[in-house]
């Protein structure tokens, strides 16, 4: 339970960066307003303030939450970019969460 319970954090706060960082994209790139900037900022600072929810050291926070983010920004890129995902993806995305999960173990195992 505890895995899953992070893993939903993590995944919330892989969106809030996602999103602070596609809001800029979108006006510098395809001609969106620079009221954008306005919901980005704010979903960084979501994404700042989620990391801090986490019971483990910051460096072990951060490695594992790149597993993650990996993960669902090859979710974002066929849902929102509408890219077909590759085997390759697919299974990078999936050595990636494994390796998130071995992070997260540890946090356990070291208490």
């Amino acid at each position: 339970m505890f895995l899953l319970q992070t893993a939903g954090l993590f995944i919330l706060t892989a969106l809030a960066e996602i999103v602070g960082c596609f809001l800029p994209y979108l006006w510098l790139r395809k001609g969106g307003s620079i009221w954008l900037l306005v919901p980005a900022a704010l979903s960084l600072a979501i994404f700042s303030w989620l990391l801090t929810l986490h019971p483990a050291a910051s460096g072990r926070v951060y490695a594992a939450y790149g597993g993650v983010y990996v993960a669902t920004a090859l979710v974002w890129l066929k849902v929102v970019d509408g890219e077909n995902l590759s085997v390759f993806d697919w299974t990078g995305a999936g050595i990636a969460l494994f390796g998130m999960g071995v992070i997260v173990f540890g946090w356990t195992a070291n208490e």
